[in-house]
């Protein structure tokens, strides 16, 4: 009797990175149903909606404008303060939300996971794609305020030859955040207290990842302290995406570091994909 050719074949014994772009490919309608929920039930019985969106990033820039630059003094140079800030908030929101949302894969989602069986890498790539939906509101924000300082203030900023690596930045946030998250995903499984800590954690690191400052400020005010962010990658994706958006050598970019970076969120994806791979086959166990 002739063998029967099986469309999938589902079994415990793989790789663990294992990445099969194609069996993703064919769940793709369930990869944009999931962006969908993601979209909808985000904001789905709140009072304004989606105008959180546009609220949060422009409260958060007038508050890191008044406390860091106008109390504390700090100078972001030819960029105005809020533009400065309003720039390393779109783009560490964005970091955020990857790794948050990613974290908590499969305690959120144990309920599907249990029942039928697809790709598992489908839910935190969906929460990538629905969260660039967000950030890419927030970039028209960004751009608005940009005009208006550029064009009607007259402030001296424009991009420069190093504009052709925002989206290269923006991939490299979005795959930090998902190697992290998937790193951190494998101990919200068993610990739930987890999920506490790293939103506390999370709300910390932003203060050592250049979000509200330039790195050069740092290292000028407190240069005992400068070895905090010397070494965090995160910083370093910050202040390169800002030194795309605006142009000004105020700005720390260099070619080694920006290879090393772009490493170091590959390894990270790798070892959180390893790891993400391994606690789906015995998650259900202790989830």
């Amino acid at each position: 009797m002739k063998d029967d050719k099986w469309l999938y074949e589902i079994s415990s014994k793989q790789s663990l990175i294992n990445l099969n772009f194609k069996e993703i490919w064919n769940y793709r309608d369930l990869l944009f149903l999931f962006v969908k929920r993601n979209i909808v039930t985000v904001y789905k019985q709140t009072v304004i909606g989606p105008l959180w969106f546009f609220i949060q990033p422009l409260f958060t820039s007038v508050i890191f404008t008044l406390v860091f630059n106008n109390i504390a003094a700090i100078d972001t140079g030819i960029i105005p303060a809020f533009l400065f800030n309003l720039a390393g908030i779109t783009a560490w929101n964005y970091f955020k939300v990857c790794l948050v949302s990613t974290s908590s894969t499969f305690r959120t989602n144990a309920g599907i996971f249990g029942k039928v069986y697809f790709p598992r890498f489908i839910v935190p790539l969906s929460n990538v794609i629905s969260n660039l939906l967000k950030f890419g509101i927030q970039c028209v924000i960004l751009i608005g305020f940009y005009i208006y300082y550029a064009v009607y203030m007259g402030k001296p900023i424009a991009p420069d030859g190093y504009v052709w690596l925002f989206p290269v930045y923006i991939i490299l946030i979005a795959v930090l955040g998902l190697g992290i998250g998937m790193i951190l995903s494998t101990f919200t499984t068993k610990y739930r207290d987890m999920s506490i800590l790293i939103s506390f954690g999370v709300q910390l690191l932003m203060y050592i990842s250049a979000v509200p400052f330039p790195m050069a400020a740092l290292k000028e005010k407190v240069p005992e302290y400068s070895w905090v962010i010397e070494y965090n990658p995160i910083a370093y994706l910050m202040e390169g995406f800002r030194r795309s958006v605006f142009g000004t050598d105020m700005l720390y970019f260099s070619w080694n570091s920006f290879f090393v970076i772009i490493a170091i969120c590959i390894v990270t994806f790798l070892i959180g994909l390893a790891m993400f791979n391994r606690t789906e086959k015995t998650f259900i166990d202790t989830v």
